[in-house]
C-alpha cells in the first residue's frame, strides 16, 4: 500500500487559503489496479480541499478523498496554530466527505440537503470501493445562506444547485474569492444529475452576476490553482459547455472534447487535460439516457 499522501501539495493561492491538492500523476493509483471511485474520478483528474485560516480558527472546506489526506490537513492547520477548526461540505459526493470521520470532534456544517442526501446513500457510500465507513454526519445544517467568521475573516456559504442539488459554495466577500466545490471544474464540468441539467445552466448563470475576482475549484490545474485561481471566465466556459452539450445531443452529434471546447481554450478561460475527454464521453452518455 502506497504512501496515501506523499503526492499531496500544499498550496497557497491567496494569503491564509490553502489548496490541498493530490493526483494527475501519470501512472499512480492510490487505491489500487481495479476500477475505484478514488482512482479514476478524484486521483485521476486531480483534486483539492481547501481551508481559511485566521487568528487561530481554521474552516476546511470538504475532507478530501481519504482519512490520511484528512490528517494530513489538521496536521497542517494545528501546526499554524488553528485552536478551532470548523468543516464545511461543498455536498455530499465520495470524494468531499471521506475524511469526516478525522474532524469527528468539531463542527461540521452542511446544508439540509446535504445531510438528507448522506443519509439517503450511507448504504452506497459504505459500500463502493474504496468504502467511506463510518460515515460521520454533519452536524450543523443551514439552507440558503450563512454568514460565519474566521478571526477578522469574513465568510458567507451560499446555495447554489450546480452538478449537484445540495451545492454549497464558500464566499470570501471582502477579497471576493470564491472556492467552488464541484459547481466549476476545469477542464469541464462533471454531469452528474443529468436531469437538472437546465437547472444547473440557470445557476450558473446567477453566479456569474458575482463580482468574483478569483476562482478555486476542487477540480481543476494545480498550476493555476497555485498562481491565485481562475477568472470568472471558468463560470460562463462551464455554462456554454452545457448549452452546446445539450444542443449536440438533441442533434444527435458529438465530437472529441478539444473541439468541442475550442473556444474556451483559445481564450484560455479552461485548460486541456486528456482524462477528461473520458468525463465528456460520460455526459455525452449520460444526457442521452434522458
Amino acid at each position: 500500500m502506497p504512501d496515501m499522501t506523499s503526492t499531496l501539495r500544499i498550496l497557497e493561492p491567496h494569503h491564509g487559503v490553502f489548496a490541498y491538492y493530490d493526483g494527475r500523476i501519470e501512472g499512480r493509483r492510490l487505491h489500487g489496479a481495479e476500477p475505484n471511485w478514488l482512482d479514476d474520478g478524484a486521483y485521476g483528474l486531480g483534486v483539492a480541499s481547501y481551508a481559511v485560516f485566521n487568528a487561530g480558527e481554521a474552516i476546511v472546506y470538504d475532507t478530501h478523498i481519504s482519512l490520511a489526506h484528512a490528517q494530513a490537513i489538521r496536521r497542517h492547520l494545528e501546526g499554524l496554530g488553528a485552536r478551532t477548526i470548523r468543516v464545511v461540505l461543498s455536498h455530499w459526493h465520495n470524494d468531499h466527505v471521506a475524511g469526516n470521520a478525522v474532524f469527528a470532534d468539531c463542527e461540521i456544517i452542511a446544508l439540509k440537503l446535504t445531510a438528507h442526501l448522506l443519509h439517503a446513500n450511507r448504504d452506497q457510500l459504505a459500500t463502493r470501493v474504496p468504502p467511506i465507513s463510518p460515515l460521520v454526519m454533519p452536524n450543523r445544517l443551514f439552507e440558503t445562506r450563512l454568514d460565519l467568521e474566521v478571526g477578522s475573516r469574513r465568510v458567507e456559504l451560499h446555495h447554489f444547485d450546480i452538478h449537484s442539488a445540495d451545492g454549497t459554495i464558500l464566499w470570501l466577500p471582502d477579497e471576493k474569492i470564491l472556492l467552488a466545490g464541484d459547481t466549476l471544474e476545469d477542464t469541464v464540468t462533471y454531469v452528474s444529475e443529468a436531469e437538472n441539467t437546465e437547472k444547473h445552466i440557470r445557476e450558473l448563470a446567477r453566479l456569474a452576476t458575482w463580482p468574483i475576482n478569483r476562482i478555486l475549484p476542487n477540480h481543476g490545474d494545480p498550476d493555476r490553482i497555485a498562481a491565485g485561481g481562475y477568472e470568472a471566465w471558468l463560470i460562463d466556459a462551464n455554462r456554454c459547455y452545457l448549452e452546446q452539450l445539450m444542443q449536440a445531443v438533441k442533434q444527435g452529434r458529438a465530437a472529441s472534447l478539444k473541439d468541442f471546447i475550442a473556444e474556451d481554450l483559445a481564450t484560455g478561460a479552461v485548460s486541456y487535460f486528456e482524462p477528461y475527454e473520458a468525463v465528456h464521453r460520460k455526459n455525452i452518455a449520460a444526457l442521452s439516457a434522458l
